[in-house]
Protein backbone atom coordinates (compact mmCIF):
# COMPACT_ATOMS: atom_id res chain seq x y z
CA UNK A 1 0.00 0.00 0.00
CA UNK A 2 1.24 3.49 -0.68
CA UNK A 3 2.36 6.30 1.63
CA UNK A 4 2.24 9.95 0.74
CA UNK A 5 2.51 13.17 2.67
CA UNK A 6 -1.63 12.88 3.99
CA UNK A 7 -0.56 9.64 5.91
CA UNK A 8 -0.33 11.47 9.33
CA UNK A 9 -2.36 10.34 12.26
CA UNK A 10 -5.01 12.74 12.11
CA UNK A 11 -5.89 15.34 9.48
CA UNK A 12 -4.54 18.92 9.21
CA UNK A 13 -6.95 21.79 9.88
CA UNK A 14 -8.52 22.75 7.08
CA UNK A 15 -6.71 26.15 5.88
CA UNK A 16 -3.92 23.43 5.64
CA UNK A 17 -5.28 20.69 4.42
CA UNK A 18 -7.70 21.72 1.75
CA UNK A 19 -4.82 23.25 -0.20
CA UNK A 20 -2.84 19.87 -0.31
CA UNK A 21 -2.06 18.92 -4.09
CA UNK A 22 -2.93 15.32 -2.51
CA UNK A 23 -6.19 16.13 -1.56
CA UNK A 24 -7.21 18.09 -4.59
CA UNK A 25 -6.23 14.74 -6.64
CA UNK A 26 -8.27 12.68 -4.19
CA UNK A 27 -11.47 14.62 -4.75
CA UNK A 28 -11.10 15.05 -8.51
CA UNK A 29 -10.65 11.03 -9.06
CA UNK A 30 -13.79 11.26 -6.17
CA UNK A 31 -15.47 13.40 -8.64
CA UNK A 32 -15.01 10.87 -11.85
CA UNK A 33 -16.13 7.97 -9.49
CA UNK A 34 -19.46 9.77 -8.62
CA UNK A 35 -19.69 10.22 -12.28
CA UNK A 36 -19.00 7.05 -13.77
CA UNK A 37 -21.40 5.78 -11.27
CA UNK A 38 -24.70 7.68 -12.24
CA UNK A 39 -24.10 7.69 -15.94
CA UNK A 40 -23.59 3.78 -15.74
CA UNK A 41 -26.71 3.88 -13.14
CA UNK A 42 -28.60 6.39 -15.73
CA UNK A 43 -28.08 4.34 -18.45
CA UNK A 44 -29.56 1.40 -17.24
CA UNK A 45 -33.00 2.93 -16.24
CA UNK A 46 -31.93 3.39 -12.70
CA UNK A 47 -33.82 6.68 -10.80
CA UNK A 48 -32.08 8.53 -8.41
CA UNK A 49 -34.03 9.85 -5.40
CA UNK A 50 -33.16 12.19 -2.60
CA UNK A 51 -33.82 9.99 1.06
CA UNK A 52 -34.46 11.67 3.94
CA UNK A 53 -31.03 12.37 6.90
CA UNK A 54 -33.86 12.29 9.62
CA UNK A 55 -36.37 9.48 10.25
CA UNK A 56 -37.91 7.96 13.08
CA UNK A 57 -36.13 4.88 13.03
CA UNK A 58 -32.62 3.81 11.06
CA UNK A 59 -31.17 1.02 10.37
CA UNK A 60 -30.41 -1.22 13.62
CA UNK A 61 -27.43 -3.49 11.54
CA UNK A 62 -24.80 -1.44 12.18
CA UNK A 63 -22.11 -3.40 14.21
CA UNK A 64 -21.32 -1.85 17.55
CA UNK A 65 -22.18 1.71 16.15
CA UNK A 66 -24.62 4.00 18.37
CA UNK A 67 -27.67 5.71 16.74
CA UNK A 68 -27.49 9.92 17.15
CA UNK A 69 -30.70 10.98 18.28
CA UNK A 70 -32.51 14.43 17.78
CA UNK A 71 -35.36 16.22 18.72
CA UNK A 72 -37.83 16.87 15.66
CA UNK A 73 -40.09 18.48 17.04
CA UNK A 74 -41.00 17.22 20.54
CA UNK A 75 -40.33 13.54 18.65
CA UNK A 76 -37.19 11.41 18.92
CA UNK A 77 -35.73 10.99 15.30
CA UNK A 78 -32.77 9.74 14.16
CA UNK A 79 -29.96 10.58 12.05
CA UNK A 80 -29.67 8.01 9.01
CA UNK A 81 -27.20 5.20 9.47
CA UNK A 82 -28.03 3.95 6.54
CA UNK A 83 -31.12 4.52 3.79
CA UNK A 84 -32.18 0.51 3.69
CA UNK A 85 -35.69 1.14 4.80
CA UNK A 86 -36.40 4.24 2.83
CA UNK A 87 -34.88 2.13 -0.47
CA UNK A 88 -37.15 -0.58 0.04
CA UNK A 89 -39.97 1.40 0.15
CA UNK A 90 -39.11 4.09 -2.60
CA UNK A 91 -39.37 1.05 -4.93
CA UNK A 92 -43.57 1.67 -4.61
CA UNK A 93 -42.53 4.54 -7.05
CA UNK A 94 -39.93 3.25 -9.35
CA UNK A 95 -38.39 -0.45 -9.57
CA UNK A 96 -34.64 0.94 -9.70
CA UNK A 97 -33.26 3.24 -7.85
CA UNK A 98 -29.89 4.57 -5.90
CA UNK A 99 -29.23 7.47 -3.64
CA UNK A 100 -26.22 8.85 -2.94
CA UNK A 101 -26.56 10.52 0.75
CA UNK A 102 -24.19 10.93 4.25
CA UNK A 103 -24.73 8.22 7.03
CA UNK A 104 -23.99 9.23 10.26
CA UNK A 105 -22.61 6.73 12.70
CA UNK A 106 -21.07 7.16 15.92
CA UNK A 107 -18.44 4.27 15.83
CA UNK A 108 -16.59 2.89 18.84
CA UNK A 109 -13.57 4.23 19.55
CA UNK A 110 -11.47 1.73 19.11
CA UNK A 111 -12.44 1.66 14.95
CA UNK A 112 -10.40 5.03 14.59
CA UNK A 113 -6.85 2.62 14.46
CA UNK A 114 -8.45 0.40 10.68
CA UNK A 115 -8.23 3.13 8.93
CA UNK A 116 -11.82 2.08 7.15
CA UNK A 117 -14.19 3.86 9.71
CA UNK A 118 -15.73 7.01 9.43
CA UNK A 119 -18.38 8.76 11.79
CA UNK A 120 -19.55 10.40 9.08
CA UNK A 121 -19.67 9.24 5.29
CA UNK A 122 -21.07 8.90 2.19
CA UNK A 123 -23.07 5.96 0.71
CA UNK A 124 -23.97 4.79 -2.55
CA UNK A 125 -26.75 3.32 -2.54
CA UNK A 126 -28.68 0.97 -4.88
CA UNK A 127 -31.94 -0.98 -4.81
CA UNK A 128 -33.87 -3.05 -7.66
CA UNK A 129 -37.46 -4.83 -7.17
CA UNK A 130 -38.29 -8.34 -8.19
CA UNK A 131 -33.98 -8.77 -8.45
CA UNK A 132 -31.89 -11.48 -7.24
CA UNK A 133 -28.46 -11.22 -4.89
CA UNK A 134 -26.98 -12.74 -7.90
CA UNK A 135 -28.48 -10.03 -10.20
CA UNK A 136 -27.04 -7.48 -7.49
CA UNK A 137 -23.83 -8.59 -7.43
CA UNK A 138 -23.49 -8.26 -11.06
CA UNK A 139 -24.12 -4.48 -10.66
CA UNK A 140 -22.05 -3.93 -7.85
CA UNK A 141 -19.63 -5.38 -9.47
CA UNK A 142 -19.85 -3.30 -13.01
CA UNK A 143 -20.25 -0.45 -10.84
CA UNK A 144 -16.86 -0.41 -9.63
CA UNK A 145 -15.09 -1.67 -12.57
CA UNK A 146 -16.84 1.67 -14.43
CA UNK A 147 -15.49 3.65 -12.19
CA UNK A 148 -11.82 2.72 -11.71
CA UNK A 149 -11.75 2.38 -15.62
CA UNK A 150 -12.93 5.63 -15.65
CA UNK A 151 -10.32 7.05 -13.08
CA UNK A 152 -7.11 5.46 -15.07
CA UNK A 153 -8.29 7.00 -18.13
CA UNK A 154 -9.20 10.37 -17.05
CA UNK A 155 -6.75 10.93 -14.21
CA UNK A 156 -3.47 9.78 -14.52
CA UNK A 157 -1.82 12.59 -13.27
CA UNK A 158 -3.99 12.71 -10.12
CA UNK A 159 -3.02 8.97 -9.63
CA UNK A 160 0.80 9.58 -10.09
CA UNK A 161 0.29 13.25 -7.65
CA UNK A 162 -0.74 10.17 -4.75
CA UNK A 163 1.80 7.20 -6.68
CA UNK A 164 -0.71 5.24 -7.16
CA UNK A 165 0.18 3.10 -9.93
CA UNK A 166 -2.61 2.38 -12.11
CA UNK A 167 -1.57 -1.61 -13.12
CA UNK A 168 -2.28 -2.19 -9.90
CA UNK A 169 -6.13 -1.30 -10.33
CA UNK A 170 -5.79 -3.29 -13.79
CA UNK A 171 -7.37 -6.81 -11.86
CA UNK A 172 -9.98 -4.72 -10.74
CA UNK A 173 -10.95 -3.59 -14.51
CA UNK A 174 -10.24 -7.24 -16.04
CA UNK A 175 -12.42 -9.05 -13.23
CA UNK A 176 -14.00 -11.20 -12.81
CA UNK A 177 -14.18 -10.93 -8.80
CA UNK A 178 -14.05 -13.98 -6.97
CA UNK A 179 -16.09 -15.53 -4.27
CA UNK A 180 -16.45 -17.86 -1.65
CA UNK A 181 -18.94 -18.61 1.44
CA UNK A 182 -18.66 -17.03 4.69
CA UNK A 183 -17.88 -20.31 6.32
CA UNK A 184 -14.84 -20.57 3.53
CA UNK A 185 -14.06 -17.45 4.64
CA UNK A 186 -13.87 -18.48 8.34
CA UNK A 187 -11.85 -21.24 7.71
CA UNK A 188 -9.38 -19.56 5.69
CA UNK A 189 -8.84 -16.84 8.54
CA UNK A 190 -8.45 -19.92 11.46
CA UNK A 191 -5.74 -21.24 9.07
CA UNK A 192 -4.34 -17.94 9.28
CA UNK A 193 -4.37 -18.05 12.74
CA UNK A 194 -7.26 -15.72 13.58
CA UNK A 195 -10.14 -17.10 15.87
CA UNK A 196 -13.01 -15.82 14.14
CA UNK A 197 -16.64 -16.58 15.07
CA UNK A 198 -18.19 -18.79 12.53
CA UNK A 199 -21.75 -17.55 13.55
CA UNK A 200 -20.68 -13.66 13.60
CA UNK A 201 -20.13 -11.01 10.71
CA UNK A 202 -16.27 -11.35 9.77
CA UNK A 203 -14.49 -8.65 12.33
CA UNK A 204 -12.49 -6.42 11.24
CA UNK A 205 -9.11 -7.67 11.63
CA UNK A 206 -10.17 -10.97 9.91
CA UNK A 207 -11.58 -9.05 7.27
CA UNK A 208 -8.54 -6.94 6.83
CA UNK A 209 -6.62 -10.40 6.88
CA UNK A 210 -8.62 -12.07 4.39
CA UNK A 211 -8.37 -9.18 2.31
CA UNK A 212 -4.33 -9.07 2.37
CA UNK A 213 -4.53 -12.51 0.91
CA UNK A 214 -6.24 -11.78 -2.88
CA UNK A 215 -5.17 -9.28 -5.38
CA UNK A 216 -8.81 -9.19 -6.91
CA UNK A 217 -12.10 -8.13 -5.05
CA UNK A 218 -14.51 -10.59 -4.11
CA UNK A 219 -17.62 -11.55 -2.83
CA UNK A 220 -18.32 -13.28 0.56
CA UNK A 221 -21.91 -14.80 0.25
CA UNK A 222 -24.02 -16.54 2.81
CA UNK A 223 -23.73 -15.26 6.17
CA UNK A 224 -25.20 -16.77 9.17
CA UNK A 225 -28.50 -15.41 10.29
CA UNK A 226 -28.26 -13.75 13.08
CA UNK A 227 -25.34 -11.87 12.03
CA UNK A 228 -26.98 -8.87 9.95
CA UNK A 229 -30.59 -7.02 10.04
CA UNK A 230 -33.84 -8.06 9.99
CA UNK A 231 -34.16 -6.86 6.84
CA UNK A 232 -31.88 -9.93 4.99
CA UNK A 233 -33.58 -12.25 3.40
CA UNK A 234 -33.41 -15.60 5.10
CA UNK A 235 -32.67 -18.77 2.09
CA UNK A 236 -36.06 -20.52 2.21
CA UNK A 237 -34.00 -23.40 0.82
CA UNK A 238 -31.11 -23.43 3.75
CA UNK A 239 -32.94 -22.75 7.04
CA UNK A 240 -30.13 -20.24 9.23
CA UNK A 241 -28.23 -18.50 5.61
CA UNK A 242 -28.78 -14.90 4.64
CA UNK A 243 -29.21 -14.57 1.37
CA UNK A 244 -26.53 -11.45 1.53
CA UNK A 245 -22.81 -10.53 0.90
CA UNK A 246 -19.96 -8.59 1.21
CA UNK A 247 -18.12 -7.42 -1.28
CA UNK A 248 -14.23 -6.47 0.01
CA UNK A 249 -11.38 -4.96 -1.69
CA UNK A 250 -8.08 -6.33 -1.82
CA UNK A 251 -4.53 -5.80 -0.36
CA UNK A 252 -5.48 -5.34 3.01
CA UNK A 253 -8.48 -2.52 1.92
CA UNK A 254 -11.43 -4.53 3.17
CA UNK A 255 -15.28 -4.68 2.71
CA UNK A 256 -16.64 -1.53 0.36
CA UNK A 257 -20.08 -3.00 0.29
CA UNK A 258 -22.63 -4.95 1.23
CA UNK A 259 -25.74 -6.19 0.31
CA UNK A 260 -28.36 -8.86 -0.58
CA UNK A 261 -31.96 -10.03 -1.07
CA UNK A 262 -34.15 -8.26 1.01
CA UNK A 263 -36.95 -9.78 3.31
CA UNK A 264 -40.50 -7.95 2.18
CA UNK A 265 -43.32 -10.29 3.89
CA UNK A 266 -44.80 -8.55 7.11
CA UNK A 267 -45.13 -11.52 9.12
CA UNK A 268 -41.55 -12.52 8.36
CA UNK A 269 -40.05 -9.17 9.45
CA UNK A 270 -41.99 -8.75 12.43
CA UNK A 271 -40.53 -12.18 13.22
CA UNK A 272 -37.25 -11.15 12.06
CA UNK A 273 -37.20 -8.09 14.19
CA UNK A 274 -38.04 -9.99 17.28
CA UNK A 275 -35.72 -12.62 16.38
CA UNK A 276 -32.73 -9.91 16.28
CA UNK A 277 -34.30 -8.03 19.52
CA UNK A 278 -35.69 -5.13 18.01
CA UNK A 279 -39.10 -3.93 18.98
CA UNK A 280 -41.56 -3.84 15.61
CA UNK A 281 -43.42 -0.57 17.69
CA UNK A 282 -40.46 1.19 16.50
CA UNK A 283 -40.28 0.45 13.04
CA UNK A 284 -44.73 1.44 12.12
CA UNK A 285 -44.21 3.04 9.14
CA UNK A 286 -42.07 0.81 7.40
CA UNK A 287 -44.02 -2.14 8.82
CA UNK A 288 -47.39 0.12 7.49
CA UNK A 289 -45.76 -0.32 3.76
CA UNK A 290 -44.68 -3.85 4.10
CA UNK A 291 -48.06 -4.82 5.31
CA UNK A 292 -49.66 -3.39 2.22
CA UNK A 293 -47.02 -5.21 0.33
CA UNK A 294 -43.49 -4.04 -0.43
CA UNK A 295 -41.98 -5.93 -3.70
CA UNK A 296 -39.19 -8.21 -3.02
CA UNK A 297 -35.80 -7.01 -4.28
CA UNK A 298 -32.08 -7.32 -3.71
CA UNK A 299 -29.65 -4.01 -3.18
CA UNK A 300 -26.58 -3.05 -1.64
CA UNK A 301 -24.82 0.25 -0.53
CA UNK A 302 -21.16 0.79 -2.00
CA UNK A 303 -18.91 3.25 0.54
CA UNK A 304 -17.74 6.22 -0.89
CA UNK A 305 -14.49 7.02 0.76
CA UNK A 306 -13.90 3.55 1.21
CA UNK A 307 -14.04 2.80 -2.81
CA UNK A 308 -11.71 6.21 -3.36
CA UNK A 309 -9.21 5.26 -0.87
CA UNK A 310 -8.22 2.06 -2.63
CA UNK A 311 -8.35 3.93 -6.14
CA UNK A 312 -5.97 6.31 -4.67
CA UNK A 313 -4.32 4.14 -2.60
CA UNK A 314 -4.54 5.84 0.47
CA UNK A 315 -3.20 4.57 3.82
CA UNK A 316 -6.52 5.80 5.60
CA UNK A 317 -10.11 6.18 4.38
CA UNK A 318 -10.43 9.73 5.98
CA UNK A 319 -7.77 10.62 3.54
CA UNK A 320 -10.58 10.33 0.98
CA UNK A 321 -13.11 13.35 2.80
CA UNK A 322 -12.70 16.99 2.50
CA UNK A 323 -13.99 17.32 6.14
CA UNK A 324 -13.38 14.06 7.67
CA UNK A 325 -14.59 12.80 11.01
CA UNK A 326 -12.57 10.02 12.64
CA UNK A 327 -14.41 8.42 15.23
CA UNK A 328 -13.59 10.03 18.52
CA UNK A 329 -11.50 13.08 17.02
CA UNK A 330 -13.85 15.97 17.23
CA UNK A 331 -12.89 18.17 14.09
CA UNK A 332 -14.69 20.79 11.95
Amino acid sequence: MTTSVLASDSPAPPRVRLRSPQLRATLRIQQRILMAVRELLAADGFVELMPPTIGPVTDPGARGAKQVDIDYYGHRYKLMTSGILYKQASLLAFDKIFNIAPNVRLEPLETATTHRHLAEFHQIDIEMAGASRTEAMRVAERLIQAAVAAVIEHHGNDLETLDRDPAALGPIVAGPFELLTHRAAVTSLHQLGHEQQGGSELDWVGEELLSREYRQAFFVVDYPKGSRGFYDRESRTEPGVLRNFDLILPDGYGEVASGGEREFDYARLVMRMRETAENPAKYRWYLDVAREGLPPSAGFGIGLERLTRFVAGLPAVWQASAFPKIPGVVSP
